[in-house]
């Protein structure tokens, strides 16, 4: 087949989406079918152009035989609201022109967040006359309003009645987990046309390696117990109770070993930063952006992975990839998130689950941790014997080409 893939994001970004639509497309191409993804210059998430590129009209480069154009677009950091509309709109006007002028493909698939990533994939493939499959990555305006980065009521309905349009106009809706697929339905979707397939991992790239001490060294947590947060720093991650913890813990003997290492880069990063800064919190270390290469690397100075978002309950029905990435390694989580994700670490017996954005829960369940070192072994053991056996990117992906491959010939 002839794929043609919508993504506003993709290497060498290192967030979800980017690493997600990799993963996939480059497997789709071993296994013999062609392969193009439309996307912008890299930016995310500060909205400054990598070191090599340039914000043009059109330019092409191949990624592990993956296709991929990237088109112009307005840069914003991913803060604020009018910038970043500004930003995913530029995205869905340059992606569908120009996505348009490409060769016909057989299928046209777009991955939702950003939104109009998806109406992107809607309009080419309404002038090309081609089969659309969406891919649900988040739900939007819900994920928005639950941080308040839209608070307009007119503007909130208005994204609501594009967001059922743009479902009714795929032939088939991927979700990244069941929670989403439930919402999906209870906002009318055909579940004839609703199919899941997880976020996974890729279990060689993420396994388990001896620490680097030179790395620890540089970092400033050698020799401490470390707990460690790998992913965007943004507005929807709630990551203020880390330095509420920070407080908390340095006041107690038990806890004045523990560092946070918080690794990435996003919305909130320099407002914690400052704060950090403020309350002398020198046991939260900000390492700022990193490549994805670099990331097993830093997971493997920890002891403890935190995966957090904000106690909303539009949060319930996600599944962070964060998770999949700790337990390949063998690092037990701290779930700070409700619903579907707390499920699976409960399930596959991972982690520690907590209330999110509740200091006192994190500083319990870190002290806990931290003084039974077998627990952290059990529960590593246990998360990557159960993403290895049931969530490898190889499987997935087969699992979605054959969701692609009925759409195009259905």
């Amino acid at each position: 087949m002839r794929i043609l893939f919508f993504s506003h994001y993709f290497p060498p970004e290192g967030n979800a989406p980017a690493s997600r639509t990799f993963a996939h497309c480059r497997r789709w191409v071993a296994a013999g079918h062609e392969v193009t993804v439309v996307t912008s210059a890299p930016n995310h998430p500060r909205g400054v152009l990598y070191p090599g590129y340039r914000n043009r009209i059109r330019q092409v480069e191949d990624w592990d035989g993956v296709r991929v154009v990237r088109v112009v677009t307005f840069l914003a950091a991913n803060a604020g609201t009018w910038r970043r509309s500004l930003n995913y709109l530029s995205y869905m006007v340059s992606a569908a022109i120009l996505g348009s002028l490409e060769r016909r493909p057989d299928v046209v698939l777009a991955t939702s967040p950003q939104f109009f990533c998806g109406w992107a994939g809607v309009l080419v493939s309404r002038i090309r006359r081609i089969p659309f499959v969406l891919e649900i990555r988040d739900l939007w305006p819900e994920s928005i309003a639950a941080v308040g980065a839209i608070r307009s009521r007119m503007a909130i309905g208005l994204l609501a009645k594009l967001e059922l349009a743009m479902y009714r106009s795929a032939r088939q809706i991927v979700t990244v987990g069941e929670g989403y697929r439930q919402r999906l339905l209870e906002r009318g979707a055909d579940g004839t046309r609703l199919a899941v397939v997880m976020n996974g991992v890729d279990g060689e790239l993420f396994s388990p390696r001896d620490q680097d001490e030179h790395l620890a060294e540089g970092v400033g947590v050698a020799g401490r117990f470390v707990v460690a947060y790998c992913g965007v720093i943004g507005m929807a991650h709630g990551l203020e109770v880390v330095l509420r913890a920070a407080s908390h813990l340095r006041e107690r003997p038990d806890g004045r070993q523990v560092v946070f290492l918080l690794v990435g880069d996003g919305a909130r990063l320099d407002d914690l930063k400052a704060m950090a800064e403020r309350d002398g919190l020198d046991n939260v270390v900000f390492t700022g952006n990193v490549a994805k290469a670099c990331v097993p690397g830093l997971i493997a100075l920890s002891d403890v992975c935190l995966v957090h978002l904000r106690a909303s309950d539009t949060f319930t029905t996600v599944m962070p990839s964060k998770i999949f990435e700790a337990a390949a390694m063998a690092k037990p989580v701290i779930l700070g998130v409700r619903g579907f994700a707390a499920e699976f670490v409960r399930t596959a017996g991972c982690g520690l689950c907590i209330e999110p954005e509740n200091e006192r829960a994190l500083v319990d369940a870190v002290l806990r941790l931290s003084a039974d070192r077998s627990l952290c072994e059990r529960l590593g053991r246990a998360g990557r014997d159960h993403v290895v056996r049931h969530y490898s990117r190889d499987e997935l992906a087969r699992d979605y080409l054959d969701v692609i491959e009925r759409t195009a010939t259905a």
